[in-house]
């Protein structure tokens, strides 16, 4: 395979909104409530969303710090891949295609869908105009990183745009007030740590993504400056921007309606402006979804680019186009992958599984920087960020993943044994492609 002829186009407004990208979806508009569900007071519901953002942010410091110490492409795959084997990293990208990006991909486009059949009326059914969309943005991250940046980052501030409206007409005109107390709805016990247990699976749902922007290290001018600081600038935004939709609903539902509903934010802005309230945040809604598929298609085929390349997948997917430098056969990989699984109406089935595998891969990547420090990986290449509090605040990342996916577990049994059994799948397949590297 001849050299890659990677472009290195993107700066520090590019990772910051790639970062923010990869978090913010449609989750933000629905998760509130689901939270709610599990623990009912103000204090209990934004206290598991301050801890989520410690939590987001304890990752943001310590994938800057990986990004600088590897900064080429694949990102948190180089991270596993270099740390610990290439089997691990394998296993990573064999459940990031099947389950974790492109089942969430999927059903992202879904929520989509229906919102835009909403919005504009038309009569094709949501796995068509699913469809529709995400090949069109496979269509345009195939004409290289700049094409597909430029259109993320667009989305990205309009969804922005489209959260902060909300927060402030909801406050101006929701009505309502936010009573502190109780802090507790229910004496401390097990029951309540398990409650909150559970209320941190949507919470560490809707915070993921940060690692994504790592994937397109190798296209950025200088992935060790933008990256790391484009990690805890883009994470810090979307702390910012989660507890403003949580205050705003607490103050204008309350906790128990937030409990009640499965649209917090409609219910938001139809309290505040009515039905045209209502249908505002449908399109807010529906950018947002389509910033968050945009991103997907930008990152995620870098790693299946990088596997290839490393002889673990197709020759084919390790090609560059000459023109633009854009993976395109991983791009299509990705497209076709996410519109077949929209189609088929499996993508709720597989986004069952996928918090607990994804928290597993979180717990080794940030594993990863203690083997990089004691071997002092990277330090002569340049100047490293280093991550505040680290071993400390690391360990404390780890743990709290590893509490993710336990709770998951004990919630969600058989969900959380099918993804295991995907993933124990990925290692027959790598040793399928390693030996046939060997004999090739």
């Amino acid at each position: 395979m001849d050299a890659p002829k990677i472009r290195r186009q993107l700066g520090l407004f590019d990772a910051t909104m790639i970062v923010m990208g990869g978090i913010v979806g449609s989750g933000i508009f629905r998760n509130p409530s689901v939270v709610a569900h599990q623990v009912h007071t103000p204090f209990l519901i934004l206290g598991v969303w301050v801890l989520g953002g410690a939590l987001a942010m304890s990752g943001a410091f310590i994938w800057a710090e990986l990004a600088t110490r590897l900064p080429g492409a694949g990102g948190q795959y180089a991270y596993l891949r270099d740390a610990y084997h290439p089997v691990v990293a394998f296993v990573y990208g064999w459940v990031l295609l099947l389950v974790t990006q492109t089942g969430g991909m999927a059903a992202v486009a879904v929520t989509f869908a229906g919102y835009f059949r909403e919005i504009s009326g038309v009569s094709w059914n949501d796995s068509s105009i699913a469809a529709v969309a995400l090949l069109a943005l496979t269509a345009i991250n195939c004409m290289g990183a700049r094409a597909g940046s430029n259109v993320q980052s667009a989305l990205m501030l309009l969804k922005t745009g489209a959260i902060a409206a909300m927060v402030v007409v909801g406050l101006a005109l929701g009505g309502g007030t936010i009573h502190p107390r109780p802090l507790l709805d229910r004496p401390a016990s097990f029951g309540l740590l398990g409650a909150i247990g559970a209320a941190m699976i949507p919470v560490g749902f809707a915070y993921g993504g940060w690692q994504t922007s790592t994937f397109v290290a190798a296209e950025m001018r200088d992935p060790r400056r933008d990256l790391s600081r484009g990690l805890v600038m883009g994470v810090s935004g979307v702390v910012l921007l989660y507890l403003s939709v949580n205050v705003v609903c607490l103050k204008v539902l309350g906790p128990a309606g937030l409990d009640h509903t499965a649209t917090p934010a409609s219910d938001v802005m139809r309290r505040a402006m009515g039905d045209r309230g209502a249908l505002w945040i449908a399109v807010g809604i529906a950018i947002s979804t389509l910033g968050f598929l945009s991103q997907g298609m930008l990152t995620a085929p870098r790693v299946y680019n990088a596997m290839a390349r490393d002889g673990l997948f197709f020759h084919s997917v390790g090609w560059l186009s000459p023109r633009t430098g854009a993976p395109v056969v991983a791009i299509l990989l990705q497209g076709v992958a996410a519109t077949a699984i929209a189609r088929s109406g499996k993508y709720e089935q597989i986004l069952n599984y996928e918090v607990s595998v994804d928290f597993i891969a979180f717990a080794l990547a940030a594993s990863s920087l203690f083997l990089f420090r004691r071997k002092d990986r990277g330090a002569r290449e340049g100047a490293i960020y280093r991550s505040p509090g680290h071993p400390y605040t690391t360990a404390l990342f780890v743990l709290a993943c590893v509490g993710i996916v336990v709770s998951t577990v004990a919630t969600y049994p058989a969900n959380s044994g099918i993804a295991f059994l995907i993933m124990l799948a990925g290692v027959p397949v790598y040793l399928y492609w390693s030996r046939s590297q060997r004999n090739s």
